[in-house]
């Protein structure tokens, strides 16, 4: 792969380092690449800190389509095919790799599963580029993948490369989205903290009646006979209210959606008992705007939003890293004083 294949990325590199310096509240940090970028929820986030993405790759074709047509960045395809030397400086490393080998709906093989292994190429670009603070993302079980030993591993390497290491699992739910989904975040920056400063998740839930629809398509609704068995298994003590039905057929009901997931079976959750989720619904759960364009088919946008981050979520973890970087800055100018 040559570095011609990416005129773009190293076009705005250029532009981006020839700008002025960005505001204080940035904390130094200016640029970032996006790295299994999906269709875009680290990007909604750094850009909200008009933060500027020099890179991004992911390799699922119909993903990168969607994230070019909503922010104008082709994402580069296969990961272990990009050489560290092609990939531009930056500041912010964000990525949030594969979790199928961590995942309760997977098998958990944990670095068994080749998909897992890909945090070693997560490694191998943070070796050659070494940015000054990098952001991963993962389902919750990856905290407990392997007795511990996975995550053990992942911030054994990344302390291997002189980055001080914070882990927490954080909830949508408590970030402002009525989706329940729970999501670890890794932060590592160059520079010393004590303790990292998560943000506290106290942002109330947006009511699920502003996610819903008014007149969502007929296509959405299950048939009168799938209807008629999950309104005959369950009466829901919510309305609006979304209903969950987990692997060994139980029915729940709850006033906000449970993980949206990319591979469950297509009708595992249902507004009110009656219909599917929407694509627009969907996006709004991961915290999405809604001039966020949907261009691919309701399949593929149910994957895409299933393997998403939520935003505010995305949001905490930059903002953690900025108020380390902050306080570092802060600290040295004292001291220089």
């Amino acid at each position: 792969m040559d570095k011609a294949e990416f005129p773009p990325f190293s076009a705005l590199a250029r532009a981006v380092a020839a700008s002025k310096a960005p505001p204080d509240y940035l904390g130094g940090l200016k640029t970032y690449v996006d790295m299994f970028c999906g269709i875009g929820g680290f990007h909604l986030a750094a850009k909200s800190f008009q933060m500027q993405c020099v890179f991004a790759c992911d390799i699922d074709e119909e993903a990168r389509k969607t994230y070019y047509h909503n922010f104008g960045i082709m994402p580069a395809g296969d990961i272990t095919r990009i050489q560290g030397h092609q990939i531009p400086d930056h500041d912010l490393f964000l990525a949030g790799f594969p979790c199928q080998p961590f995942s309760i709906i997977g098998k958990r093989q944990g670095f068994c599963d080749m998909r897992g292994t890909l945090f070693f190429e997560i490694a191998r670009i943070l070796k050659a580029k070494l940015p000054r603070a990098v952001l991963l993302e993962n389902v919750k079980q990856l905290a407990t993948a392997d007795k511990g030993r996975v995550l053990s591993c992942i911030i054994s390497e990344l302390e291997s490369l002189g980055y001080h290491v914070a882990w927490k699992i954080l909830n949508a739910l408590d970030y402002g989205l009525p989706q329940k989904r729970e999501r670890i975040l890794i932060a590592a920056t160059l520079d010393p903290f004590k303790e990292f400063p998560w943000p506290l998740g106290d942002k109330p839930m947006k009511p699920l009646a502003e996610i819903l629809e008014p007149n969502p398509p007929e296509r959405f609704y299950v048939s009168e006979r799938i209807r008629q068995r999950r309104h005959a298994a369950h009466q829901s003590k919510y309305y609006p209210s979304i209903w969950h039905e987990n692997k060994a057929g139980n029915i729940s009901s709850y006033p906000y959606s449970c993980a949206l997931r990319a591979g469950a079976s297509y009708n595992y959750l249902l507004v009110n008992g009656d219909r599917r989720l929407t694509p627009r619904e969907m996006l709004r759960l991961q915290g999405f705007p809604d001039t966020f364009e949907i261009i691919s088919n309701d399949s593929q946008a149910r994957k895409q939003t299933g393997n998403g981050i939520p935003v505010p979520l995305a949001i905490a973890g930059i903002k953690g890293i900025l108020n380390v970087i902050r306080a570092a800055e802060t600290s040295r100018k004292i001291k220089s004083a």
